[in-house]
């Protein structure tokens, strides 16, 4: 339970931290959220919240290019991990460039996280996980070190890379099959949210990155219970007449 507890933190500062609030502003967030949010990001390790977005808007802009940081041509294994093993491609550092990050570092809370970024890691990802269990219940070092830290942060790491590797490659196309990224019913299920992506890139803008109502999103609960207790503001949506309308002229007639 501790071990999970962590894996849906972990999570949260990615779907609903680095991606959905930081890369695509599709919702507002205050203070104390951010902090929160930034905090589960650490415990992600999956770069800072300044680096993730970065990489993040030059994917969507040149999805499936070389300018792509992980691009899904390039095969499963280099979207799933080898584009992290290899150097850029030149394209995704000079196309990269042109685009606007100064909004992320306006944000204080992005730049005391970069700022301290490998100290929150250590704190977050490794220490915290490990300690609780430990000094709370008992639990042995070895097995909260090696299940709540490790194993847990394993398992993060491949469930985040699978949006960029099976919902790149297997699934339908409801929405738009004019692009790669597809509706993934098993990668949804792991990312607490994430694998609607044919509606996530059609409609980017939308904090739920899914049609609401129909789906499981555990991400856009955590949202929709934040703007509840009045922690988020301004949750962008797309209208129903334009979804449809989407759907009508590229979609690929699936459900």
């Amino acid at each position: 339970l501790s071990a999970y507890f962590c894996f849906l933190m972990t999570a949260l500062g990615v779907t609903a931290g680095a991606h959905r609030l930081w890369s695509h502003r599709s919702y507002k967030a205050k203070l104390p959220l951010r902090i929160f949010l930034a905090a589960a990001n650490s415990m992600a390790f999956q770069n800072d919240i300044y680096e993730w977005s970065r990489d993040h808007r030059v994917h969507h802009k040149y999805s499936e290019t070389d300018a792509d940081p992980h691009n899904a041509r390039r095969g499963f294994f280099f979207a799933h991990i080898g584009w992290l093993f290899v150097r850029k491609h030149r394209d995704v550092i000079e196309k990269g460039r042109k685009l606007d990050f100064t909004d992320l570092l306006d944000d204080p809370v992005v730049r005391l996280q970069r700022k301290y970024y490998k100290s929150s890691v250590v704190l977050m990802c490794f220490v915290i996980p490990t300690f609780v269990p430990w000094y709370l219940w008992g639990e042995s070092l070895w097995n909260a070190y090696f299940l709540a830290s490790i194993l847990r942060y394993t398992i993060s790491l491949n469930v985040t890379w699978l949006v960029n590797s099976a919902a790149h490659m297997y699934g339908n196309r409801p929405y738009d099959k004019n692009i790669s990224p597809r509706q993934n019913t098993l990668v949804t299920l792991g990312a607490i949210g994430e694998g609607f992506h044919n509606y996530h890139h059609t409609f980017p803008f939308d904090y739920s990155a899914s049609e609401l109502g129909l789906k499981f999103n555990p991400t856009t609960w955590f949202i929709d219970f934040m703007f509840w207790l009045g922690l988020v503001t301004d949750r962008r949506q797309a209208p129903k007449e334009m979804i449809q309308a989407r759907k009508e002229r590229t979609g690929d007639g699936s459900t």
